[in-house]
């Protein structure tokens, strides 16, 4: 089984909202998850207007796919997430904190103009080990 361990050099800040570094051992599977956003069941985006319903329903998605190929919310050692307003920061870290319950994962958030459909306001891809 992989051992997953926070990191952070003594001369970098270590903010208690994300995880700096994650070192892992003993890893035997690698898993990459696409960026998710918030599809609704026909494909088209849910929750129009709402980021928080939209963050929840990303990473409900993140997580589906890392249970898929076998692994957990535990195992989630990265992710990069993509909002169109950075104003959503605060949602997005209270979100962000449910999700993991205190163990996060190496992460970068970045702005972006647009994403791939005009009503969705968050995609997260994400990298898991098992």
């Amino acid at each position: 089984m992989a051992k997953i361990e926070k990191i952070a050099a003594k001369s970098v800040y270590d903010p208690p909202t994300y995880s700096q570094a994650i070192r892992v051992s003993g890893a035997q599977t690698l898993v990459f998850v696409a960026g998710q956003v918030p599809y609704d069941k026909k494909g088209g985006a849910a929750h129009p207007g709402d980021f928080k319903a939209q963050a929840r329903e990303v990473f409900r998605s993140v997580v589906a796919q890392v249970k898929a190929a076998g692994g957990s919310v535990q195992t989630i050692v990265k992710i990069n997430s993509y909002v169109t307003d950075i104003r959503y920061r605060a949602d997005f870290a209270t979100i962000r904190q449910e999700v993991f319950a205190g163990r996060l994962p190496a992460s970068t958030l970045v702005q972006v103009v647009a994403l791939a459909h005009p009503d969705w306001m968050i995609e997260v891809e994400a990298i898991a080990v098992i």
